[in-house]
């Protein structure tokens, strides 16, 4: 065994490769897909306590991952093989145009990291072609579901340490108000996509994405910050805002003809963020949600709204998701 191997053991890290694929998306003229390729990784929490030191550990195991930089990877989609190379940090972006007709929903993928010697490592995921409906989603996740005290570092450390994906709390409302935005002007069994951009790091994807499971929020793609490393866990969520803009900006680009939501917050830089797509997008967006966290930033914020709303595009700067709710009625996008 290896040194301070039966530590890891305690705390279920695998020291085996493995390849994490996330949920990607796409449509016919591109398909995109994301992940990592581990030599070192936590893996899946099977149990939940509410439990101090327990929750403590689960959390640091998740920044104790380490990439398998530079393998190969590769993905077979009908007799298409699509292949890259992952960068220093293990991700690897794997885009390609499909020869075969596409269903829409979801799809299973299969992504193979070839591994020295010849050894083939498999990791499993989904793919999203969204249907054809009237509106798109893209959301924020920190102080604008999940309540998370981002702008005070001592209350957001203590939530993270202390809670777990199934403890933590949304906002009063706010599962209400995804689900109807997720369902109306549509078929129920054909949701309208929800695209989940933050700030916050690839290391907290199962962590999410159980918490979005277990409080029955819409099914829907995460695109996430770069990965960090055990010595960068107290500037978790506080990395540069700047990609998520680049982010945003894909997917209005990905589907032109697409009609979009934005929803986020006002504890750090969804306001400005959110202005700047409106002003480069107009055309494509329909509103903008910002939930009122911060008092102290309510003129500033008070003023990008007036600029968004030049562009034609209905604003909501809510404190009450039943605020949120009603001015979803009142524009259509909930139709009931």
């Amino acid at each position: 065994m290896q040194p301070f191997g039966w530590v890891l053991d305690k705390l279920h890290i695998t020291r085996k490769p493995i390849v994490k694929v996330y949920h990607g998306y796409g449509d016919v003229d591109a398909l995109l897909v994301y992940g990592h390729v581990f030599m070192q990784s936590p893996l899946p929490r099977v149990t939940y306590r509410n439990n101090l030191l327990i929750n403590s550990f689960a959390m640091a195991r998740m920044f104790m991952a380490k990439p398998y930089p530079n393998i190969r990877v590769r993905l077979k989609w009908g007799s298409q093989v699509v292949e890259t190379t992952a960068d220093k940090d293990g991700f690897f972006k794997l885009e390609w145009k499909s020869e075969l007709p596409l269903e829409k929903g979801w799809h299973p993928i299969k992504v193979e990291a070839i591994i020295k010697k010849g050894k083939v490592v498999t990791g499993e995921g989904k793919i999203l072609i969204p249907h054809a409906s009237q509106y798109a989603f893209i959301s924020d996740i920190d102080d604008t579901f999940l309540i998370s005290h981002s702008t005070d570092i001592r209350k957001r450390m203590y939530v993270l340490l202390t809670k777990n994906a199934r403890t933590r709390k949304p906002f009063d409302g706010v599962v209400h108000h995804y689900q109807k935005l997720a369902t109306s002007n549509t078929n129920g069994d054909l949701p309208n996509p929800f695209f989940f951009v933050s700030s916050s790091e690839w290391n907290l994807y199962d962590y999410v994405k159980d918490f979005c499971q277990n409080n029955s929020l819409p099914e829907g793609v995460f695109l996430l910050n770069q990965l960090k490393q055990w010595h960068q866990f107290l500037k978790t969520g506080q990395g540069k805002h700047t990609g998520k803009f680049m982010r945003i900006a894909r997917l209005m680009k990905e589907f032109p003809s697409q009609k979009f939501v934005l929803l986020g917050d006002d504890t750090q830089e969804d306001p400005v963020i959110y202005t700047a797509i409106v002003e480069s997008f107009p055309n494509q967006i329909i509103a903008v949600y910002w939930r009122n966290v911060r008092a102290d930033r309510r003129a500033m914020v008070q003023e990008l709204v007036d600029r968004v709303v030049k562009q034609g595009v209905h604003v909501c700067y809510f404190s009450k998701s039943s605020d949120a709710i009603e001015h979803s009625r009142s524009i259509g996008l909930i139709n009931e």
